[in-house]
């Protein structure tokens, strides 16, 4: 009797006992074919974020949908403090999913890797010094614009959200000029974690070839050279072994020149600071944007996705202490060096070999237009070595400034640089300093916009020494700092996606005063006959250019350029580089 009521109590337990969670994300519920939605993203982290108290979901700004930006810590001692954890000696590694809605492998990978990073002991023990955050999904306008259509290169998942976000900005490309809400809610949040590592998840475009991930790290030469010596020597290795280890190996990004890519050889991607990771090297993080191929199944491009992030935490909390050391020192040689480069070019005669894994590329008639057209044999497979170009060199250098002064008519600047943490400090009264300003004396504009502007490039300067009067509260921006290469990248005009190159500064290209030729005629020529000098370059110039000795009022144009009325703001640079003494500035 005894026995068979013991029976009865563990049956009707058995009934009882509530099922087991169910932890599948959304994407391993579905078919292989399936990506999450952004409320069933946010859904999931939320339940994670109530069952684990390792796991901090929260909102991190707004976008221009007007949804909010999340961001997920995933930390064992549940710190979710970024001064905190980094007072903790603890390694940051930033994970960003969905910039482009898309290409949403990350999206779903992440998800995945969270879970498992606090569900699995053995991944647990990985987060022993080092703490993640995600970004669930940073374009969220775009995630919310879902279709099956926009991807016409690329093989699932069934939807996916659309490029742009809801200014129909490419996200990509606005880490400097900060157009988005979004990408000015980021810059706040990676500049209060100053992560390690920062990795950008990605679906390519582009040639057809045998592998399922490939990989854009950081320019070599750009980032900083303790900081490449540990990229190139620690995590670099550990990322592509430990791929080919888990049978998903992995190539650089396939970028070339040609008709395939063992025509002329791969090309390393100079990623500048309108790049997320090109951003990310302003602040010493080494950054890896993962680019999933589009034609591969969508079940192994997420697995792809989740093989490398698992394999970077692992690769950071095994080599943490070396990795801090090289931040360090990155850190502290920042605050003394002496010149900058502003711009760089591949430089073809640097060259090295990678063995790559592709397929043939042959040609056919298009069934379209009968021409000649690309095709990609996947039953012609190939492994050789093929050449690789990935060393770039400067082609324009600065020398540091003390500090740059920037005019407070100048705000929406002065906002963007507050948003990544500069330190700024404010004049304590009017002044006249001398100093070293720029003219812009060239510039190339380009003819149609690109994301919003019209960028200009190929820009000369002429610099001069003179007295400029700044007003009480105008900035001043001291470069012992941390953010000072962002400084320089994006104050000086000749750099490649300085505020000058995204069109902050075009009010000092259009003059505001002119002259009447029949009235200044007689001014001109006054000036000649008082200064010789003057006369004498006025001929030199007729002399030497026929166009200028044919044109009247090209030579009255020059003529007014050296009067005395013609403004000195005109094509003069705002921004004064200061290389004196001690300014009237407050204290903070």
């Amino acid at each position: 009797m005894l026995a068979f009521l013991l029976s009865t109590l563990l049956s009707v337990a058995a009934v009882a006992a509530p099922p087991a969670a169910d932890w599948r994300t959304p994407f391993e519920k579905g078919n292989g074919n399936t990506t999450t939605t952004h409320a069933e993203c946010i859904a999931y982290y939320q339940r994670l974020d109530d069952a684990y108290p390792e796991i901090t979901l929260r909102e991190a700004g707004t976008t221009d949908i007007g949804q909010p930006l999340h961001e997920v810590v995933v930390s064992l001692d549940g710190d979710a403090d970024a001064a905190s954890v980094r007072r903790k000696n603890r390694r940051i590694v930033f994970i960003q999913n969905g910039i482009h809605p898309g290409e949403p492998e990350g999206i779903d990978a992440a998800m995945m890797l969270a879970r498992d990073y606090v569900q699995k002991k053995e991944l647990r023990r990985q987060l022993a010094d080092v703490t993640l955050v995600i970004i669930p999904i940073y374009n969220v306008d775009g995630a919310l614009n879902r279709n099956a259509t926009t991807r016409a290169n690329q093989n699932g998942p069934e939807q996916y959200g659309f490029r742009g976000n809801a200014r129909n900005l490419d996200l990509n490309r606005d880490y400097i000029k900060q157009d988005s809400r979004n990408a000015r809610a980021f810059a706040q949040l990676f500049r209060r974690w100053q992560p390690d590592v920062y990795v950008d998840t990605h679906t390519s475009d582009g040639a057809d070839y045998q592998y399922t991930m490939t990989l854009i790290a950081t320019q070599k030469d750009k980032l900083h050279p303790v900081l490449s010596q540990y990229m190139t020597q620690r995590l670099l290795p550990a990322l592509y072994g430990g791929m080919e280890k888990r049978k998903s190996p992995m190539s650089p990004y396939v970028d070339f020149e040609g008709r395939t890519p063992d025509a002329r050889g791969l090309q390393g991607f100079l990623e500048t600071p309108r790049y997320s990771t090109g951003y990310a090297a302003l602040f010493n993080t080494i950054g890896f944007v993962t680019e999933t191929h589009m034609l591969k199944a969508y079940t192994p491009r997420v697995r792809a996705q989740y093989d490398f992030l698992d394999l970077l935490v692992r690769a950071v909390h095994q080599n943490a202490a070396p990795l801090a050391q090289a931040r360090a020192e990155a850190d502290q040689q920042l605050l003394t060096q002496a010149r900058f480069p502003l711009a760089w070019a591949l430089d073809t005669t640097a060259v090295e070999q990678v063995n790559f894994r592709g397929y043939e590329g042959k040609t056919k008639a298009s069934e379209v237009s009968g021409q000649p057209r690309l095709w990609y044999d996947r039953k012609a497979p190939y492994t050789r070595a093929i050449n690789y170009y990935n060393t770039f060199r400067p082609t324009v250098s600065v020398a540091r400034p003390v500090a740059y002064l920037i005019p407070q008519a100048w705000g929406e600047v002065v906002e963007r640089l507050r948003l990544s943490d500069v330190q700024l400090r404010r004049l304590t009264r009017d002044t006249v300093l001398r100093s070293e300003v720029y003219y812009i004396a060239d510039y190339k504009t380009g003819q149609r916009p690109y994301e919003g502007h019209y960028l200009h490039t190929k820009v000369e300067l002429r610099a001069e020494q003179q007295a400029v009067a700044f007003h009480k509260g105008d900035y001043v921006a001291y470069l012992n700092q941390p953010a000072a290469r962002y400084l320089i990248e994006t104050l000086e005009p000749q750099a490649t996606d300085s505020f000058f190159a995204w069109g902050f500064f075009d009010g000092i290209l259009q003059q505001k005063e002119y002259f009447s030729d029949y009235v200044f005629e007689d001014v001109a020529a006054e000036l000649l006959k008082r200064d010789p000098n003057l006369r004498q370059r006025l001929d030199k110039l007729q002399q030497a250019t026929p166009a200028f000795a044919a044109s009247g009022a090209a030579q009255l144009d020059f003529m007014y350029r050296q009067s005395p009325n013609y403004e000195k703001s005109h094509l003069r640079y705002p921004v004064v580089r200061w290389q004196g003494g001690s300014l009237p500035v407050d204290s903070r």
